[in-house]
């Protein structure tokens, strides 16, 4: 096999497409349909979307239209100093200067570059200089002389389709968890922020949950628009902030640290395994099943997630809220993560380079509740409801982190020819 394989550098065999930023002062070009990808949209490995969209003018003034299936890679940012976003477009999309797209030439098919470039992500990695101010940089030069091998096209299809099928399935578990995550926090919006059931109650509704919990909502709103008898509270009441922390004393011979650039809406992308010797300063928190961990350094990048494992330590860059009950899980969760909690975070956030808030602020984040005789029962019929859907979401993130493992695992052999198309198709049958 080794010698059907082409000698080659990356530069010969993609074309690099630059992109920009159309002028912020120009109406027009902004808030149309068009996707605009900066680095805070780049956190899954098939993108479909993006937070700020360009118009048609946009689109055609100052930055570049990259065509479906291209590859975008981050070559600005601090986020290169310890990872380096790949992301396949499914559809075309406009990027800004941090961004290269990539497009195969010749002798690469379209379906096989993305894993090219992710099973040469550590050299490519180790190519990333200082640009200032602590900001990575990959040299456009430097990237198009990384020296790579590449096997016949019938080969490149097989490894595609083999890696291809694992990110499907991480893809449906992705989805899955999005649903029902979307589910649980419908419901806490409808139960501590909207008020649904009051408001039904008013407006003479039809009960629309089971006859025991329709009766602990009152049935009219009092002159703040809360519920009558409700009380303004804080996460505070429902949770101990920073709870746990490694010292000098005490520290454990190996950690798996949980660092801001791998925490990204709800997904604890990898856990990196280090001894406590090698560890950097911030890793301090201990985390415990059960905890959400908020991300304090620019929040609007809604870096937090709920712990399930044991064994994980968090950055100082988190606030680590701990229930101070296993009932108060999901809504201490679902108050701190909430898109208005996060939008409150980031309006508070202070600093120009790093814009952050302090641990307590998050704690602080308002939620509604029922009167204090009555709140404990409320929030556990609150857990009841949504358990089944927390289970389900703990289940497909253990099973996403299995596969995520399984193509890091495969893709290097693939990429290198170590492991033969046959043998990987053999070990992917207990998969289908």
């Amino acid at each position: 096999m080794g010698g059907e394989w082409l000698d080659s550098t990356l530069g010969e065999v993609t074309d690099f497409l630059s992109g920009g930023t159309p002028s912020k002062s120009r109406a027009d070009y902004w808030n149309g349909s068009i996707p605009w990808v900066s680095a805070k949209d780049m956190k899954q490995f098939r993108l479909e979307d993006s937070e700020d969209h360009v118009t048609e003018k946009g689109a055609s003034n100052g930055t570049r239209l990259a065509p479906a299936g291209s590859v975008l890679l981050l070559v600005r940012g601090m986020t290169l100093l310890n990872d380096l976003p790949i992301c396949v477009i499914s559809k075309p999309m406009t990027f800004n200067q941090d961004v290269k797209a990539l497009r195969p030439n010749a002798n690469v098919i379209d379906d096989f570059l993305p894993y090219l470039l992710l099973g040469n992500k550590d050299r490519l990695l180790s190519r990333v200089d200082l640009a200032g101010h602590g900001t990575g940089r990959l040299n456009s030069d430097e990237l198009k002389s990384l020296e790579i091998r590449l096997p016949p096209p019938a080969e490149q299809r097989a490894i595609a389709h083999i890696l291809g099928t694992l990110d499907d399935k991480i893809e449906l578990n992705r989805r899955r968890n999005q649903t029902l995550e979307a589910m649980a926090r419908a419901l806490f919006k409808d139960w501590f922020v909207d008020f649904g059931p009051v408001h039904a109650k008013m407006e003479g509704q039809e009960p629309y949950l089971p006859t025991d919990l329709w009766q602990r909502f009152p049935d009219r709103l009092d002159d703040e628009g809360k519920p009558e008898g409700w009380q303004s509270a804080t996460l505070a009441n429902f949770a101990s902030l920073n709870p746990e922390s490694w010292t000098k004393k005490n520290p454990p011979y190996e950690i798996r640290y949980v660092d801001l650039s791998n925490t990204k809406q709800g997904t604890i992308e990898g856990a990196a395994r280090m001894p406590w010797s090698e560890a950097p300063s911030r890793a301090q928190r201990i985390l415990r099943p059960g905890d959400t961990i908020v991300g304090t350094v620019r929040p609007g990048n809604k870096s937090f997630a709920l712990i399930g494992d044991e064994g994980m330590t968090g950055s100082t860059g988190f606030a680590v809220l701990r229930p101070l009950d296993k009932h108060f899980r999901d809504v201490v969760f679902l108050a701190a993560t909430s898109p208005e909690n996060i939008e409150r975070l980031s309006h508070l956030a202070d600093g120009a380079a790093y814009p952050a808030v302090r641990p307590d602020v998050v704690l602080a984040s308002p939620v509604t509740i029922p009167p204090k005789e009555a709140v404990n029962d409320l929030l556990r019929c609150f857990a009841d409801a949504v358990s089944g859907w927390s289970e389900a979401i703990e289940q497909n993130k253990q099973e996403y982190q299995t596969l995520d493992q399984l193509r890091d695992t495969l893709l290097p052999k693939l990429i290198s020819g170590e492991l033969r198309i046959a043998d990987a198709e053999k070990f992917m049958e207990k998969f289908q």
